[in-house]
C-alpha cells in the first residue's frame, strides 16, 4: 500500500485547496416575467413553473 514518506507542507496543502471554491448559482430568465430565477424552481416573482401558475403571488405582473 502506498504511504507518503514526508508530511505535505502547509503551503502545498493551501495551493491544492485554492481550487475548492464555491461557484455562483446559475440563473435562468423566467419565460413569463423574464426575471432571474433558479433553474427547475418556481419563479419567486410571478409564481409560475412550466408555463402555468403554481403559487399565487401578490405582485402586479
Amino acid at each position: 500500500m502506498a504511504v507518503p514518506k514526508q508530511k505535505q507542507s502547509h503551503s502545498r496543502t493551501t495551493k491544492r485547496r485554492a481550487n475548492h471554491k464555491v461557484s455562483a448559482a446559475a440563473t435562468n430568465a423566467c419565460p413569463q416575467c423574464h426575471s432571474p430565477r433558479l433553474p427547475h424552481r418556481v419563479c419567486p416573482v410571478c409564481g409560475s413553473y412550466k408555463g402555468r401558475t403554481v403559487v399565487a403571488t401578490d405582485s402586479t405582473h
